[in-house]
């Protein structure tokens, strides 16, 4: 009996769809669940027919696979990925192959690499961007880890990933947790986006009164656009459904706590241990974290008090300064996201083609936009592009979007309406174009209180003053 081209453990949805991808794609699936009766009823009911080989015992399934051996894990980031590690592990073989196909933690998957390296296993990470759908159409796909292990699964990799002008959202991202860290960093811009959209809804909602069907057609003409992506398209579609049961507008009749599962937040711990300023993505965590405390919004809406929330000028033209808002905020939040991405290819030797990453988010995945084609262009253009908004490019968007931008965001003030990621992205702007900051004062401070030291404008060194001897 021929072997299987790849193992794959872990049925979930996920799973699934990355299974009969591959076996339309003309490659043979072993398949093995910690649950048996998983692999059961997916091998009665949508693998029926296929070249997919179910498995019920751990030897088998991996007998199951010709060497070297590749065998991909799709479970739950944590303790599940060593487990199954620490299950497979004796019936593997020098130079097999070991597949995290999850959402782990780039620093485990470090981990994990050196540990499998040292008994002659290989190990890759592999960041996996497109949801159910992505997983059985075509995702983005970010492999991180030994090269050489990578070339055995990238004939897979290439065909089952998604493909914009002929060529696979898939590319090597670098050594060990490399392709796990850059699939977090997605992650962080996506969070970005997400809220970004959001508050231009809230915008249109509550400071212009708008219907559910009006902004349908505003997100659906944005989508014809600058601003065209799978996201503005998702929420244009959002808008157009209406609720089965009530007949409401359905987005209306979701609760506002939205959910979160980590790997932004990771984001932006990773940002702050490297010392890199992603404020529009921190923002977008803490939105979501804000919006979990829905009892004690509730209350306070009884007892705190704000200005009315209908704006009175121009309404066609607040829409056009929404548009220009979101789409100045969108460039921050991916020039903090890639920002992220320079600095951790500095401190850990990863050496991140920046262009590269851009074109391979240009299908399949979450956050795929037109304008990813022009941070291609802009990396190709300078190398060493120390943030998209010098480019010519961003630089003339940004620029042009400004007043625009800076009218949504007073006007929300003025109105009481939340828009932290706007805010956030302007801010950071003002900030990165600032030549000279307050941080001066934060140095005083820090030298008088604790005798940090600072540095002089006028003269090398470091310098420490006694403040309370000063006349």
């Amino acid at each position: 009996m021929a072997k299987a081209d790849i193992g794959l453990w872990g049925l979930a949805v996920m799973g699934q769809n990355l299974v009969l991808n591959m076996e339309s794609k003309g490659f043979t699936v072993a398949v093995y669940n910690r649950t048996l009766q998983k692999v059961k009823d997916f091998a009665e009911s949508r693998a029926k027919g296929k070249n997919i080989v179910p498995t019920y015992e751990i030897k088998d399934f991996i007998d199951a696979i010709a060497r070297p051996r590749k065998v991909m894990m799709m479970v739950k980031a944590g303790e599940a990925v060593d487990m199954v590690i620490e299950q497979i592990n004796p019936f593997l073989e020098k130079d097999d192959l070991i597949i995290d196909g999850g959402n782990s933690h780039f620093s485990d998957t470090v981990r994990r690499y050196q540990e499998l390296e040292g008994k002659g296993l290989s190990y890759i990470g592999v960041g996996i961007s497109g949801g159910e759908e992505g997983a059985l159409k075509g995702p983005s796909i970010m492999p991180g880890g030994n090269k050489e292990a990578y070339a055995l699964v990238e004939p897979i990799f290439a065909k089952i990933s998604a493909h914009v002008d002929n060529q696979p959202c898939c590319t090597y991202i670098g050594d060990d947790g490399a392709g796990h860290f850059v699939k977090m960093a997605h992650n962080g811009i996506e969070y970005a986006d997400m809220q970004l959209i959001s508050e231009a809804y809230y915008l249109m909602k509550n400071a212009l009164g708008m219907d559910a069907d009006e902004m349908h057609n505003i997100f659906a003409k944005w989508n014809t656009g600058v601003l065209n992506s799978y996201l503005i398209e998702i929420t244009s579609d959002i808008l157009s459904k209406q609720d089965p049961q009530t007949g409401n507008p359905l987005v209306e009749m979701i609760l506002d706590k939205a959910g979160q599962k980590g790997t932004a937040a990771w984001a932006s711990q990773s940002a702050l241990e490297l010392g890199v300023a992603t404020p529009t993505i921190t923002e977008a965590v803490f939105a979501r974290c804000i919006s979990a405390i829905k009892a004690e919004r509730e209350a306070a809406a009884k007892e705190l008090s704000g200005p009315d929330r209908k704006y009175t000028g121009g309404r066609d033209k607040f829409v056009k300064a929404i548009h220009d808002a979101l789409y100045a905020s969108k460039i921050c939040s991916y020039a903090q996201g890639f920002a992220l991405m320079a600095s951790a290819a500095e401190k850990y030797n990863w050496a991140l083609n920046l262009g590269e990453i851009s074109m391979i988010w240009r299908g399949g995945c979450i956050i795929r936009a037109h304008f990813l084609g022009r941070i291609k262009e802009a990396f190709e253009h300078n190398p060493n592009l120390a943030n998209l908004l010098l480019d010519p490019y961003f630089k003339d968007i940004v620029e042009t979007a400004q007043p625009n931008w800076r009218k949504v965001v007073v006007a929300a003030a003025q109105l009481g309406i939340p828009v932290p990621a706007f805010s956030s992205a302007l801010n950071y702007f003002d900030s990165f174009r600032s030549e000279r900051l307050g941080a001066n004062m934060i140095q005083a401070q820090r030298d008088y209180f604790g005798a940090h030291t600072y540095q002089r404008i006028d003269k090398e060194g470091v310098f420490h003053t006694d403040w309370l001897l000063l006349p």
